[in-house]
Parts: C-alpha cells; sequence; structure tokens
C-alpha cells in the first residue's frame, strides 16, 4: 500500500471543499472563514488556508489538500503542491468567466512540480453548463496536456472515479 498526496484546487466556488469532503474517510479539517469581499453573496464562507481528506481507495491511501480559490490566499499554493503527486483543477462548468483562472492555475501548478494532472468538469448538472469542448478552450487544455472528465463534487462515487483515474495517471 502507498500513500499519495494530491491537490484540489480551482477558482472561487469550484467546489474544492464538496470535493474533499465527498471522498474522504475521515471528518475533513476544513479552515473556512466568513467571506468579507464582494463574493459573500455567492456563499457565506471560503477557505483560507487548506482543506484535508483521507481516502483509502482500492489499497492506496490518498491524502487530499484542497486549496484556497482566492488568489489573495495564492501564497498558500506552493506551499501545499510540496511533494504532491498530482493535481486536480476543479472547474465551475456553470461560471465561464472563471475558465482562464483554471487554465492560470495548471500553468501555476505544473510550474511546482512535473506531476500528472487532470481538469475536472464540476456542475454539469446544473442549468447553463459548458460542455467539456467549451472548458476545454477556455481553459487551454490542449496546450496544458490534461484530460477532462466530468464529475459531480457532492457526489462520492463521482469524485472516487476521478481520483481512480488520477491513481492511474501516478503509477504511469
Amino acid at each position: 500500500m502507498s500513500v499519495y498526496k494530491i491537490i484540489v484546487t480551482g477558482p472561487f466556488n469550484s467546489g474544492k471543499t464538496e470535493f474533499v469532503k465527498a471522498a474522504s474517510d475521515i471528518p475533513v479539517i476544513l479552515t473556512e472563514k466568513n467571506i468579507t469581499t464582494e463574493d459573500r453573496g455567492i456563499k457565506a464562507q471560503t477557505t483560507v488556508a487548506m482543506d484535508f481528506g483521507r481516502v483509502t481507495l482500492d489499497g492506496e491511501t490518498i491524502h487530499l489538500f484542497g486549496t484556497p480559490g482566492q488568489t489573495r490566499f495564492s501564497f498558500m499554493w506552493e506551499i501545499l503542491a510540496s511533494e504532491m503527486n498530482g493535481f486536480i483543477v476543479l472547474v465551475d462548468s456553470t461560471d465561464k468567466p472563471s475558465f482562464p483562472e483554471a487554465s492560470e492555475l495548471i500553468r501555476q501548478f505544473s510550474s511546482f512540480v512535473n506531476v500528472p494532472h487532470l481538469v475536472v468538469a464540476n456542475k454539469q448538472d446544473l442549468p447553463g453548463a459548458a460542455t467539456t469542448a467549451e472548458i476545454r478552450t477556455g481553459t487551454r487544455v490542449e496546450a496544458a496536456g490534461a484530460e477532462i472528465l466530468v464529475c459531480s463534487a457532492i457526489e462520492r462515487e463521482s469524485v472516487l472515479s476521478v481520483l481512480r483515474r488520477m491513481l492511474a495517471l501516478i503509477k504511469k
């Protein structure tokens, strides 16, 4: 049995905390605080340091670290990326203006360590969700070399499917 460190990142409100919660076998460690900026109308709280969860999947242990999505907390990204085995960039499929930010996160995390990564289209079940082709264009995935998976960050089996794919990429 091996232990893997996987980072879950993405723009603000893309579903990182919910993804970690859905996967984790343990109570998730959260560092959420009330939002005091103009984003407070979108949701009440935001991650300010990290979310941490752990899951055992197919005999492998995965430590999941969710990053803060707001760029004012970006100083945490490189700290969390230390010794990562792979990273997942969640995209809110209903928030097309955030796609370039997801592209920048791919570039940023790829610069820390050369590891496999996935782009995960969350919220595909909601009205107005972009197609995976639109997400591919908006995040410039072709240039970054990542594949796009569809996921619902609140459904455990959907999240575990993404993690299985990430493990397969790491083990290649």
